[in-house]
């Protein structure tokens, strides 16, 4: 009969650490999801919020870009009074030299990025194995 009794514990202690052993599988998927939900609900609401400034912003730059043009063909002796134009294309020179500087340098903070990850999830998942598959379990923590 003892050897009956043995081997229900260790049935017992076999389910009961493969209980908790997906406890903290389940546990570690909703760190990673809770993660990742804050961060991207971060970077929505940043992005909403440029996207205002970015609205108030461009009104007054096309205000400030078109006083700038008048500016230009009042400042540059162009041949003949009424040829306005010519402030106009110096300025969408001027712009056009200033977004090809700012998209090479997009590109390159585009690739130097990662996607976010969730980094508590992943360092706890590692101390977890690390853990499980140590000698002396109790000395991992």
């Amino acid at each position: 009969m003892a050897g009956t009794d043995e081997q229900t514990n260790i049935a017992q202690a076999i389910q009961e650490v493969s209980d908790r052993a997906q406890l903290l599988v389940r546990e570690e998927i909703e760190l990673a999801k809770a993660e990742i939900t804050e961060k991207v609900t971060k970077l929505v609401r940043g992005a909403v919020i440029a996207g205002a400034a970015g609205f108030f912003a461009l009104g007054a730059l096309l205000l400030i870009l078109h006083g700038l043009s008048w500016l230009a063909w009042w400042a540059i002796p162009f041949p003949g009074d009424t040829q306005y134009f010519w402030g106009f294309f110096t300025v969408a020179a001027v712009l056009l030299v200033l977004g090809a500087i700012a998209g090479f340098l997009a590109a390159r903070a585009f690739k130097a990025g990662s996607p976010p990850a969730p980094q508590m999830a992943i360092q706890e998942a590692k101390l977890i194995r690390e853990t499980v598959q140590s000698d002396h379990p109790e000395r991992t923590v």
